[in-house]
This record gives structure tokens, C-alpha cells and sequence, in this order.
């Protein structure tokens, strides 16, 4: 496999369109492999600090163990130095979108036509004898 930084060297973009954060959040998984990039989100390169969003504790503590590794692959991934630490943030939960228990009752007689087609057919015609 070709480092990252060599394969964007040979596209030859203009200088400046990829940054080095770019690079680093692009090398993440790659670098860690695909198991680990499903629990993880690279979010931001911070100077020489990678911060990186981990599902819970468990994982935060297991890849803390693997820091060392992980820069090193990092490094061969992105063919330079651009990362010397990550820094591992637990996810914040987000709250799923809920659903009403009971779907609102409406007013309108038109809402009870189960078919979209005739219900719209319905309300059309009811507007044009109103009108």
C-alpha cells in the first residue's frame, strides 16, 4: 500500500488544498484499521494533536494502551509527522428522534383517506364546490 502523503504528492493539487488536517483525519482509518474506525471519529488536528471521538470508556481506555502504535502507523500512513499525540474524547450521546405513542387525530375528514392519490383528489374537489 502507498502512504497517503505520497499518492496526494503525486496528484500535484494546487499547494494548500489539502491541509495537514485534511491528511490527518483522512489517515485515521486507515491507520487504526476498520474495526477500530467503527468505534471512532478523527475530529480535528489541533496544532500536532490529533482529537479523536471514541463510542465509550472501554474504548478509550483500550486504545490509550495503543497510543504508541498508533502514531507510528499514523506516521507510516500519512508518510510524515503530523500527528505526535491523539487525544481520546468519549462521544457525547446524542438522543435518538422519538416517536409520538399515538399518531395525532385530525380534524380534517380528508387525513382518514389511507391512499395519498384520492386523498388529494378529495381535497381538491371539496376546494372547487367551496370556491
Amino acid at each position: 500500500m502507498e502512504r497517503a502523503g505520497k499518492l496526494i504528492s503525486k496528484l500535484k493539487l494546487p499547494p494548500g488544498s489539502v491541509t495537514p488536517q485534511d491528511l490527518a483525519l483522512a489517515g485515521w482509518a486507515e491507520a487504526v484499521g476498520k474495526r477500530i474506525a467503527n468505534h471512532t471519529r478523527a475530529l480535528s488536528l489541533v496544532t500536532d494533536r490529533l482529537v479523536v471521538e471514541v463510542e465509550d470508556l472501554i474504548w478509550q481506555r483500550q486504545l490509550a494502551v495503543l497510543k504508541t502504535q498508533i502514531l507510528k502507523r499514523l506516521e507510516e500512513v500519512l508518510g510524515q509527522p503530523l500527528v505526535r499525540q491523539v487525544e481520546l474524547r468519549i462521544a457525547v450521546r446524542r438522543r435518538e428522534p422519538q416517536r409520538a405513542a399515538q399518531p395525532r387525530p385530525s380534524k380534517d375528514e380528508a387525513d382518514r383517506i389511507e391512499d395519498p392519490v384520492l386523498r388529494t383528489i378529495y381535497k381538491q374537489q371539496r376546494r372547487s364546490k367551496s370556491a
